[in-house]
């Protein structure tokens, strides 16, 4: 699954499981963008370890008017991208009912509506050079739904019918177009969780465990590489088993 001379460009890549793929490109020889809203305290430290292959974008996805032209951008600096991973994501968390109309809209438009952008602009240059593969975090709340996420969940929804309809309208000029779907993954959010709560949820898990950010680039990894060649519109959960 080697990415010897591939251009990845991956949103939220500064922590979590942006990082961790970001982290697993580099090592199997890709040149990769990345972006998030803040630069990562390690970032120098990364870059020289990536021998000038790692480079980095500070930016809101949540500021839509801007996005297309930062990534238009981007496409010209990098010469056009090989793979593009769709990570950037957040939560703003409630009971539906409590839940603000602005709350709903910010997980909206950060989660779904920025992925829709990006891929729409980067999928135009792969269309015109036949060759690509997109790769779109949405998670098995987009699937099985759940309590206080109504916000999340109906973006990571929306993320799988995105995959699945670009799929079908890229596969002719040699673009695939896949799905990450990540259980309870050991991260920031899962972090705030008390701890008693997390230990009832790894039991419920058949593998007994929470998942860990290189389960999800392992995953992420395969999509992206040739491995996956005849692989698109797919939507690949990596939950150790929680839904069976």
């Amino acid at each position: 699954m080697k990415l010897d001379g591939k251009k990845a460009l991956i949103t939220g890549a500064s922590r979590g499981i942006g990082k961790a793929i970001a982290d697993i490109f580099l090592s199997q020889g890709a040149e990769v963008w990345g972006m998030g809203t803040k630069e990562p305290d390690d970032l120098k430290e990364r870059q020289e370890k990536a021998g000038g292959r790692l480079h980095w974008t500070s930016a809101d996805l949540g500021s839509l008017d801007a996005l297309e032209g930062l990534i238009d951008n981007l496409i010209k600096e990098a010469g056009g991208f090989d793979i593009l991973v769709n990570n950037a994501g957040i939560t703003k968390d409630n009971l539906s009912f409590r839940m603000s109309l602005d709350d709903f809209q910010k997980v909206i438009d950060v989660n779904l509506t920025s992925s829709f952008v990006v891929a729409r602009t980067v999928g135009r240059d792969m269309i015109r050079r036949r060759a690509g593969s997109i790769i779109n975090m949405s998670s098995v709340i987009g699937v099985h739904g759940n309590g206080g996420q109504a916000n999340y969940a109906a973006s990571k929804a929306g993320l799988i019918g995105l995959t699945k309809s670009l799929a079908k309208e890229t596969a002719a000029r040699g673009v695939r177009v896949n799905a990450v779907a990540p259980g309870f993954i050991v991260s920031d959010m899962t972090a705030a969780i008390p701890a008693e709560m997390r230990e009832k949820m790894a039991e419920q898990i058949p593998l007994k465990r929470m998942g860990q950010p290189q389960d999800i680039a392992e995953a992420v990894l395969f999509l992206a590489s040739d491995a996956s060649s005849y692989i698109t519109g797919q939507v690949i959960a990596v939950d150790g088993g929680m839904f069976i």
